[in-house]
């Protein structure tokens, strides 16, 4: 893989390397733009095979935190960062401050949150070696359940455009993870009295949801292809591509999972099965927002927080009217608002 046109690809304008082997840190953040503000994405915490993969995820997913505030409507740019290694093995206080000093030294050109496996105790480490953070146990704490509610809204825009009526009552839900934005997603749709049907690898949490939220349990092949009315894929990104969506037995996808189509091709593919796709960093847009009021200088409001959150629901018609008013795919509707705003700010 050659850096420079990966970066090109993508557009990218820094890749920081890090490391500190006193603590077993290795490290890639990824700067995709700052046209906007400062960049901010969290920090994913994932034992990858290979470096290559966790260079191609962060790549991935800090070009979507870009789209992502831009859409929102936020004054942020977008980065990611990704933490190679076993985080039940190398998680520490000494660890986490390694890591922050990092951070600090970029000066603010980047701030970082909770991800896959880093979580609001871990960002208060952090925290203590560089102010460049959001999602602190003190202010805006854990964004998972704002992503959680603004999923929720923007599924309930989809379900007004593909099903005639909002209402999520009766209708049958595929949930695909059930970590912290999942599981909170199923409280959601059940309190309202969807149908729950839910796969995750850690049988405990799947017995959770079947046990406190009548949901039925599936398995990890199950989960792609069974009768749904909804897929929500919840766990980790590129679930989807142009072979895997023939399988597919539900109308409408709406997920949290970032990046979770492979390629544009994939979303071309579910514009032609007549699949409404709802795009991940439109709805899964939450717990950005969350951490963007947190780091805005006029404070965090809570109120603020839910009202632009809610604001997600508003912004998924626009993309679908957008997509119809093209002739396009809602994935590649997405990246033309969501890239305009950029481009605009830029020129």
């Amino acid at each position: 893989m050659s850096i420079f046109q990966e970066m090109n690809t993508y557009g990218h304008e820094q890749i920081v390397f890090i490391r500190d082997e006193t603590v077993g840190l290795h490290a890639i953040i990824a700067i995709h733009n700052t046209v906007l503000g400062p960049a901010l994405g969290g920090t994913r915490f994932w034992n990858y095979a290979t470096e290559s993969d966790a260079l191609f995820d962060v790549l991935r997913l800090s070009r979507g935190m870009t789209l992502k505030s831009a859409a929102a409507g936020l004054k942020l740019g977008g980065g990611k960062a990704v933490i190679i290694g076993d985080p039940t093995q190398l998680k520490s206080r000494e660890f986490f401050h390694a890591y922050g000093k990092f951070i600090d030294s970029l000066g603010g050109k980047y701030y970082t949150a909770e991800d896959i496996n880093v979580n609001t105790a871990d960002i208060a480490h952090i925290n203590e070696a560089t102010k460049y953070v959001s999602g602190t146990p003190s202010i805006g704490g854990n964004p998972s359940p704002f992503t959680a509610r603004g999923l929720y809204m923007g599924m309930k825009a989809g379900a007004r455009v593909k099903f005639g009526t909002e209402s999520l009552e009766g209708k049958t839900v595929a949930v695909q993870g059930l970590g912290s934005v999942g599981y909170v997603l199923c409280e959601h749709l059940q309190k309202e009295g969807a149908k729950l049907k839910v796969y995750d690898i850690n049988p405990t949490i799947v017995k959770k949801a079947s046990e406190k939220l009548g949901a039925s349990a599936v398995t990890a092949e199950e989960v792609l292809t069974t009768d749904c009315d909804i897929f929500a894929p919840c766990a980790m990104g590129a679930v989807l591509n142009t072979d895997n969506v023939k399988h597919l037995k539900c109308r409408l996808i709406a997920g949290a999972a970032n990046n979770i189509l492979m390629d544009a091709a994939t979303g071309d593919a579910l514009e032609n099965l007549n699949i409404l796709y709802l795009p991940d960093y439109i709805v899964n847009a939450g717990g950005v927002i969350n951490c963007a009021i947190e780091v805005d200088e006029a404070g965090y409001n809570i109120d603020v927080v839910n009202a632009k959150v809610d604001k997600i629901y508003d912004t998924t018609l626009e993309i679908i009217a957008l997509a119809r008013e093209r002739q396009i795919s809602t994935y590649q509707a997405a990246d033309e608002y969501a890239e305009g705003i950029v481009k605009a700010h830029k020129d």
